[in-house]
This record gives C-alpha cells, sequence and structure tokens, in this order.
C-alpha cells in the first residue's frame, strides 16, 4: 500500500460516499469545498441516501449525485438486487479516478473496490465489518480516538492525500434557493410575524430532546417578554405530536410548521429568526452552516465532537453534574430517558436565552448607530 501522498494532477472524475444522516452530510461540505479548490479540474460526484439530497443540492462544487433509496431495503430481493446493480452501473460509466468512502459500512467500500478508481481513499477498518475491507482502498485514513469534531475528522481524509485547507477554508456551507425564502416570507407575513425566536426541540432520536415540561417553560418565558414563538419538526407523528403536546403545556400561541415545510425551507426559516433553540440535531449544522444565532442543548452526545462549527453566533448548554456523559446511549440505561437532560433547569436555559437575545439587541443597534448619516 503506497504511503506517500497520490499524484492528483491528473485526476478527472471524483466520487465522495457519505450514506448517513441529514446532519452527518452537511458537515461533509468542508472537505467538497476544500477538494475541488486543490483540484479545479476535477469534477465532483456524491453518492448518498436519497433523502439527505438537500444538505448538499445547490453546492457549485458538486456536478452530480447518485442516490441511494433506503425504500429498496423494503421490496422484494429481485428489486433489491437491481437497485443495487443501477448504481453501480452508474458508479463504472462515470469512470472515477479517485474515490472516497466517508462512510463506516461496508456499501461504500465495496462501492469504492468495484468503481475501478486507481485511487480509492478509505477509513482504517480496524477489523470492522466485512473481512478483508481495507482491501478496497490504495490508501486508510487512520483514525484519532481522541475527541475532536467530526469536521476535522473528515478533513482528515484531505490531510492523507496532501492537502491541508487553512481554518478559513473549513467552513460549513448550505444553498438555499430564493423560492424557499419567498415562501417562508409568506408563512410568516399570513401570521403577521415579523421578529421571531425558532425552537427545533425535537431530533430523530427522541433521547436527545429536552422533557416537554421544560420546552414549554422556555416558550412560556419567552412569551411572556414579547416574543412571537414559531416550532418545527421533521413529519415524523411523534415529532408533531410532541411539538402539539408542547404548545398545550405552555398554554401560549405559537406558530407550528412542522411537518409543512422543506428543508431548505427551515434553512430559510432558521436564517430569518432572532435566535434557534435547538437539540443536537441537523438544524443547529444549518444554523452554523448560515452563521445564524443559535443555542444547543447537548444530552447524550458529545458538544465537542458535533457542536456548532465555526459559528461564533452560536453556544452550548449541557449537564455539568453527569461524568457518564456523553454516553451515546439511548436513555440512560437505553430507558428512553436521558437523566443529564431531565435536570437540566428551564431558568438555566432562559437565562442564557436572555443573554444573547441581550447581546444580539445591543450589536443591532451599535450597527443601526454606526450606519446612521451624521
Amino acid at each position: 500500500m503506497n504511503s506517500f501522498y497520490p499524484d492528483l494532477r491528473n485526476v478527472r472524475n471524483i466520487l465522495l460516499c457519505k450514506l448517513r444522516h441529514h446532519g452527518d452530510v452537511l458537515l461533509i461540505t468542508p472537505l467538497l469545498i476544500a477538494l475541488k479548490n486543490y483540484c479545479p479540474q476535477a469534477a465532483i460526484d456524491v453518492y448518498l441516501y436519497q433523502e439527505t439530497l438537500p444538505m448538499l443540492e445547490g453546492l457549485a462544487s458538486i456536478r452530480d449525485f447518485i442516490l441511494y433509496n433506503k425504500e429498496v431495503k423494503k421490496r422484494s430481493l429481485w428489486k433489491r438486487i437491481r437497485h443495487e446493480l443501477s448504481i453501480l452501473g452508474q458508479v463504472r460509466k462515470k469512470k472515477y479516478d479517485l474515490v472516497i468512502n466517508l462512510t463506516e459500512g461496508d456499501r461504500g467500500a465495496l462501492m469504492a473496490l468495484l468503481s475501478g478508481a486507481s485511487i480509492r481513499v478509505g477509513f482504517d477498518a480496524e477489523r470492522k465489518g466485512m473481512w478483508g475491507k481495507n482491501r478496497c482502498y490504495t490508501h486508510t485514513v487512520r483514525i484519532c480516538h481522541q475527541t475532536r469534531h467530526t469536521v476535522e475528522r473528515h478533513v482528515d481524509v484531505l490531510r492523507c492525500l496532501g492537502i491541508f485547507p487553512s481554518p478559513e477554508e473549513r467552513a460549513l456551507s448550505f444553498s438555499i434557493p430564493p423560492s424557499a425564502f419567498e415562501r417562508v416570507d409568506r408563512l410568516l407575513r399570513e401570521e403577521h410575524i415579523e421578529d421571531f425566536i425558532l425552537i427545533h426541540p425535537v431530533s430523530r432520536w427522541l433521547f436527545k430532546c429536552l422533557p416537554e415540561k421544560t420546552i414549554a417553560e422556555i416558550l412560556r418565558h419567552l412569551a411572556q417578554r414579547g416574543h412571537k414563538v414559531v416550532l418545527t419538526a421533521s413529519s415524523d407523528p411523534l415529532e408533531l405530536a410532541m411539538n402539539e403536546r408542547i404548545i398545550t403545556l405552555s398554554g401560549v400561541s405559537a406558530l407550528h410548521l412542522g411537518g409543512k415545510i422543506s428543508l431548505k425551507e427551515l434553512g430559510a426559516l432558521i436564517a430569518r429568526s432572532r435566535l434557534m433553540i435547538c437539540v443536537d440535531s441537523v438544524p443547529m449544522h444549518i444554523a452554523s452552516a448560515l452563521q445564524a444565532p443559535s443555542l444547543a442543548i447537548f444530552g447524550p452526545t458529545s458538544e465537542k465532537t458535533w457542536a456548532p462549527w465555526q459559528n461564533p453566533k452560536a453556544r452550548v448548554i449541557f449537564s455539568t453534574e453527569h461524568p457518564c456523559r456523553p454516553c451515546y446511549m439511548p436513555g440512560c440505561g437505553g430507558s428512553g430517558h436521558s437523566d443529564c437532560l431531565a435536570t437540566l433547569t428551564s431558568a438555566s436555559i432562559c437565562k442564557t436565552v436572555d443573554e444573547m437575545l441581550g447581546a444580539y439587541n445591543a450589536a443591532e443597534k451599535l450597527y443601526t448607530l454606526k450606519s446612521s448619516p451624521k
């Protein structure tokens, strides 16, 4: 196995494999952009789950997408095989020179091997997954087991290719079309909302969420201070029901847009908000890409690994009384109930919210003073 940096000067077609969830996909954008900057002659495609396409759609550094439909797993064996062969055919047709697998699973490793690319890069399997997995690659990236941000882990792939982007070159990117802003602005106008706080209290993994009572108390606190509140969620019935219960518990009025807007429109809503309050979920990463004010609440997951990336307008809150975190468990002992979140008080969160809003208002007044004609 070649231990030297590969020669990228003649690379014309690159494929990146990232078969993960929405937030994970957004966090590869620094790698994508840096790779395009250092290999401007190359066209870059991305192999990802169909549902995560909005996270990268619209980025100028990407030529095309190869989409895997997870729903095919529910179909017959023949239909699954046909779907796999169709994707392999797309990959082989593009004649990639470089394939980078950013996913720990076996599917991306096999795709790298079967692609026919002369340069194939992936993370060291460390004896996990299928037998001989590292043989799928010409270059393996050693995994640093010290706690570090996921973006830096992605950038390690570039470092192993001889590309060393500066910190300024490691920013997230999320493209929002004008139509998304237009629809969000229309929805807000219909409710006579101009200035608002956005709360996204849910996550794909509900054990990462604050208790509903805590969120309701935060909502009530904001309403008492005259703030309009907008709540968002995915179209998942569990998330929608949770938001409805929060509004009922709070006893105050809030605009619930859960299940009514797309991911691009969620980005537009985050950009329009005065502040977003959320848990460790994809809206937090979108806010970082947009450099939008946000407060992220962490429980069983690590704020060092998944924190808002390069966003000076973001803050995080987590329990300092639980040495067991981050445990990445689905609740304490697998119970679905995370004590590190249940013991976070609404008072402590509201205090931080008030501080952030105060700083935001002060900065806004200073900007107005500097911009006003003398």
